[in-house]
């Protein structure tokens, strides 16, 4: 006679609704209890069926992640695929599939966000979006189904009440200019991005550094690109005196701040000693240049656990109150480039 949940309930002395969500690695349960419901079932040799599973509640057991429609450019493609990794990592050990999508079919212009949801293919989403239209927001609270924002913070009326996983961007740009300026500089050249919020609040904790040293805000010193290595190699060149000027600069993305280095070398002027230098991001690819970069870590493992916890204690309980912010905080590592001792 096979071997039922009552039966691994009885002998672990819980309840048969704690052996399913056991059994279905629900993050409800503690790991230590979960752990030993699984010995159990193992040492009976009890056979759970995924197949049947789904069939009796209606699970995908798929997670739908749903990215910007750059996500394949090379500089946003080493941020975001790091950060794919530590998400698929976290789903897998959950025994839990992905699907991943972007907002649009590129060819037929259909919203893949809708269909996912409307063909059941999934059991929540996790969205890693800077914008999602009012349309789509609407849709996703009528269908009831959980989803979660990632790594871009939502700050309108239409995104109230609704859960969030991001980094603190202001924080991190203000570590990075914080620590330029201990080291002893004042005239910081910064290369931003002049667009999405979370470079305008990178640029706010540039600001906000400055100003807790009594240090004045020049405009000059603020120069924009567009996220790639050509774009920081372009925009040191463009501006070669006033970076020679300069004794530190700030670049909000790690692959800016390479293209910057490799544009400083050609006009001579030597990192860290002649001219500091900072990233954002610190994607593997900082260390495979000499010196390496002193960088704003983004938690993205961090982030990604976090998200993906919350999404499926959604997922879990339709009782649990929605609109759960979470900000992580991010930290300074610092290497050779800003002339300073790690």
């Amino acid at each position: 006679m096979a071997l039922t949940t009552k039966d691994i309930a009885l002998l672990a002395g819980v309840s048969q609704s704690t052996v399913s969500r056991s059994l279905n690695n629900s993050p409800l349960i503690s790991q230590k209890t979960r752990e030993r419901i699984l010995k159990i079932a193992r040492e009976q040799e009890f056979e759970f069926n995924a197949n049947a599973r789904g069939l009796s509640t209606n699970r995908a057991d798929t997670i739908g992640i749903i990215y910007p429609d750059d996500y394949l450019e090379f500089g946003v493609n080493l941020y975001f695929g790091s950060l794919h990794t530590h998400l698929r990592q976290t789903l897998e050990k959950r025994d839990i599939d992905l699907i991943v999508a972007f907002s649009k079919n590129r060819w037929t212009g259909a919203d893949n966000v809708k269909r996912l949801v409307v063909r059941r293919k999934v059991d929540g989403l996790i969205l890693v979006r800077s914008l999602v239209d009012p349309e789509t927001l609407e849709f996703l609270r009528r269908t009831g189904i959980p989803f979660v924002f990632l790594h871009f913070h939502q700050d309108s009326p239409n995104t109230e009440g609704i859960d969030q996983v991001y980094a603190d961007h202001v924080k991190g740009g203000f570590l990075g200019t914080d620590h330029l300026i201990r080291l002893g500089h004042q005239k910081i050249v910064c290369i931003s991005v002049d667009e999405a919020e979370e470079f305008a609040q990178r640029r706010r904790g540039y600001r906000t550094a400055l100003e807790k040293h009594g240090i004045p805000y020049d405009e000059t010193l603020m120069l924009y690109g567009d996220r790639s290595f050509q774009s920081g190699y372009r925009i040191v060149k463009q501006h070669c005196d006033l970076i020679s000027k300069a004794t530190a600069l700030f670049a909000h993305t790690d692959v800016m701040a390479l293209g910057a280095l490799d544009a400083l070398r050609e006009m001579n002027l030597r990192v860290p000693e002649d001219i500091a230098l900072v990233g954002y991001d610190d994607i593997e690819l900082t260390t495979f240049f000499h010196p390496h970069l002193t960088t704003v870590h983004q938690p993205r493992e961090e982030i990604a656990v976090l998200a993906c916890e919350r999404l499926l204690e959604l997922a879990g309980s339709k009782r649990i109150k929605r609109g759960k912010e979470i900000k992580i905080q991010p930290s300074l590592v610092v290497r050779e480039s800003c002339g300073a001792r790690a």
